[in-house]
């Protein structure tokens, strides 16, 4: 007999409320040992197998944590809330899949359909703070993702302050982790990353990923080389101000980070690679959801302007590739007071994304 559904796996449920959720225990082969973090009793990890024994009160995993008052905690950072994001239930269980099992989540689907917002939903939900963003290009690398030394600055500055006669610099001020290497850094609570448009990268590009990914470490050799008394270095990050500590030029993370790749199906990805993601197709919106969506972003009151613009923007959507956003720069104008038509304004607004312009 299968065992009862819960619903407390749940951690991201698409409705928008900020929620400081514990993450539950990853998967044995998604566990990293990175952090050296002691715990707040300053206990050791149990033995495999063996499950610690709390003490005192702590949220179950799934479970909020509430503020005082059983009002839902908000924000830590205080920041300000992001645009909505409209998400079917079985959609947001694929993301609590790739979260439960700390894998890679690949989003796929038409231009317009909220694959990049996505991961700005997931991390303010969770309270992740600010995603780090990776945008791919065809000259990317997992190199320039995972760290840069300007090696041409340290030798200058070496030179001046050994005109002054002063100390070297260190050789962390002339690290800087990128955002894939900065998402590794342990701290409190994962990190979240977005990978965007991975398709135009190089062809190579997934499989130079698979490592990382796999692992949860990556080398970096100018500061492995180092000598022992020199083997703990901090590094800048891609977060301004913030500093990373790596030990003999490795670094490794604690807790997988919560990315999110995403891609216009612009070519194929390699088996190897599909394997370590868990893959999420969003589909392109229907009459129903476009109206949703519409209301979620600019109010009630928009829909009084978007049947005619709308049934216009199904019909033509129909024929070539339109986005969603598209409809709602067309129904923002149009509650602005725009006084077109519905077909002068979609021409306008709703160009065709493929082709030749």
């Amino acid at each position: 007999m299968n065992p009862p559904e819960r619903d407390d796996w749940r951690l991201f449920r698409g409705d928008g409320v900020p929620r400081h959720m514990e993450m539950p225990p990853a998967p044995p082969w998604r566990r990293f040992g990175g952090g050296e973090r002691p715990s707040p009793e300053g206990e050791r990890p149990s033995p495999e197998g063996e499950q610690p024994s709390p003490e005192g009160e702590r949220a179950a995993p799934g479970e909020e944590r509430a503020a005082p008052g059983g009002e839902q905690a908000p924000p830590a950072s205080g920041r300000s809330r992001p645009a909505p994001y409209l998400i079917a239930p079985e959609h947001a269980d694929v993301v609590n899949a790739a979260l439960h099992l700390r894998r890679p989540l690949l989003v796929t689907g038409s231009p317009g359909t909220g694959k990049s917002s996505l991961a700005r939903a997931i991390a303010h939900e969770l309270d992740l703070g600010e995603v780090l963003r990776w945008p791919v290009n065809s000259r990317s690398t997992v190199q320039d993702a995972l760290y840069r030394y300007d090696a041409i600055g340290r030798l200058r500055e070496t030179a001046l302050r050994r005109d002054r006669d002063e100390a070297e610099p260190d050789i962390g001020s002339f690290v800087r982790l990128g955002p894939l290497g900065t998402a590794l850094v342990p701290g409190e609570r994962p990190r979240a990353l977005l990978v965007d448009e991975l398709d135009k990268g190089d062809v190579d590009l997934p499989n130079d990923l698979l490592t990382v990914f796999e692992e949860g470490e990556f080398e970096i050799p100018e500061l492995a080389r180092l000598p022992e008394d020199q083997s703990v270095v901090e590094v800048l990050t891609e977060r301004p101000g913030e500093r990373a500590t790596v030990r003999r030029g490795r670094l490794v993370c604690d807790e997988f980070p919560v990315v999110v790749i995403t891609s216009n199906g612009e070519r194929d990805f390699p088996p190897a690679f599909l394997r370590r993601c868990v893959r999420l197709e969003l589909p392109t919106p229907d009459e129903g959801r476009l109206r949703a969506i519409v209301t979620a972003h600019l109010g009630d009151d928009a829909l009084e302007e978007v049947d005619q613009l709308l049934d216009t923007f199904l019909r033509r959507r129909a024929a070539r590739e339109l986005a969603t956003d598209q409809l709602l720069n067309a129904v923002f104008l149009r509650a602005g007071g725009m006084d077109v038509t519905a077909e002068g304004l979609l021409e306008a607004v709703l160009h065709r994304l493929g082709g030749a312009v």
